[in-house]
């Protein structure tokens, strides 16, 4: 209640109430309306300050050093990696542009990935959020689609991102968005059409704002947008866009520009498999273009780089060398119950060969040691094995008739 003896004062300044317009009255003391409004604004200020970001809360490192953190978590790919620790590095270091004098305006260093599925697209994205400490978000361009139209919006990619940083706006502004299978949303075909390519070319249309960079109201539970719907302004101008693909037959493209064409079916598969990669090396924005893609769309992701095929060598070493390798957190599962893991060098061979045939790339190598691994982890925390061994003929015995062998004579 306010105070309606003449002897109050204010706790806080002093004042008595003849000298103020309100005194409000507390158990053990006063405070006056002119206090009132300077603690509001002194709680303004200090939130303020906490939801600043700081640049120096980035982990920044020289492209050297990116890469070689790369190198601990992705193997092989060394092309993608030099092009993508640039990237990074120059697009965190524009940030810091308005500590300089110079009126040279830095542009953001969008990145598009192209490779077979399996080859680590989102594993470097990940990877790259990981080192930086910056919110990450991961969103599926194929369920996007133009507002109004069943789908999702594509504002919503930036909801993602806000709840990433946990709705602190400055930091989700600071953060990194990968927008994986960017090739499914290609033009579906220069013939007119009495239909709207909501989900091909609408998509795109409607990504070039966000990538170029602007203030985009947000939903911040996501869903449809509505008139009385509180909405969350973001600026894209600082966040990272890298987007990813497989974009499979763009090979034949890469080939008639290059006036050559790929092997026919009377070809060896291997010669067939050297040929692809080769020509993936040679991929270039007009390819995309050739693809599906709108050049508008195109100019908004200015670094292009491939993601080579693995081999048998590359997956041997993915399965056992990386921090997360698979073969790892077996090991690590089977510790967690007092049990050793240990693996016969001919049994990863064996996984790594049924890989290769199942052309799942990476994703393949899990999905076969799920298979051969699934009773032993099934019965070992019962039996309380004090050491357990995969050998080859354990792994054949196991993937013999399991899902993954019914698929691959599918």
């Amino acid at each position: 209640m306010t105070g309606k003896d003449k002897t109050g004062k204010c706790s806080f300044c002093g004042r008595d109430k003849k000298e103020v317009n309100l005194l409000i009255e507390g158990i053990d003391g006063h405070i006056c309306d002119r206090c009132v409004e300077h603690a509001h604004t002194i709680i303004e200020e200090e939130i303020k300050k906490d939801n600043a970001f700081n640049l120096n809360e980035i982990k920044l490192l020289k492209p050297h050093e990116i890469k070689e953190f790369l190198d601990q978590y992705v193997i092989g790919q060394d092309q993608a990696k030099k092009n993508i620790s640039v990237s990074v590095y120059n697009h965190y270091k524009r940030l810091t542009q308005h500590l300089d004098d110079d009126e040279t305006e830095i542009e953001k260093s969008n990145i598009i990935l192209v490779g077979e599925t399996g080859t680590g697209k989102t594993l470097l994205a990940r990877t790259i959020a990981k080192m930086l400490n910056v919110p990450f978000t991961i969103v599926d361009a194929t369920v996007l689609t133009e507002a109004g139209y069943v789908g999702e919006d594509i504002e919503s990619i930036l909801t993602r991102l806000l709840q990433a940083a946990d709705y602190n706006v400055k930091v989700a502004e600071r953060g990194i968005i990968f927008i994986d299978e960017i090739d499914k949303i290609a033009r579906k075909g220069d013939n007119p059409s009495i239909t709207r390519d909501v989900s091909g070319e609408g998509v795109q249309q409607g990504l070039l704002k966000l990538l170029e960079g602007s203030i985009v109201n947000v939903p911040p539970q996501g869903g449809r947008k509505h008139p009385e719907q509180k909405l969350i302004p973001i600026d894209t101008k600082n966040i990272l866009f890298i987007c990813g693909g497989a974009f499979d037959g763009i090979e034949r493209k890469i080939a008639n520009r290059l006036n050559t064409k790929v092997i026919g079916y009377s070809s060896v598969k291997e010669t067939e498999r050297i040929e692809r990669e080769n020509l993936l090396r040679y991929i270039s924005h007009q390819d995309l273009k050739s693809f599906g893609l709108i050049p508008e769309l195109i100019g908004r992701l200015p670094v292009l780089t491939y993601l080579d095929p693995l081999d048998k060598d590359a997956l041997r070493k993915i399965l056992t060398e990386p921090k997360n390798s698979v073969i790892k957190q077996y090991k690590k599962l089977f510790q967690i119950d007092n049990i050793k893991l240990e693996f016969e060098e001919e049994a990863l061979q064996y996984i790594v060969e049924n890989a290769i045939e199942y052309r799942l790339g990476a994703r393949g190598l899990r999905s076969i040691c799920e298979s051969i691994m699934n009773d032993a982890m099934f019965d070992s925390p019962s039996q309380k094995f004090e050491k357990l061994r995969i050998t080859k003929e354990y792994a054949e015995e196991k993937l013999i008739g399991s899902t993954m062998q019914r698929l691959k004579a599918s």
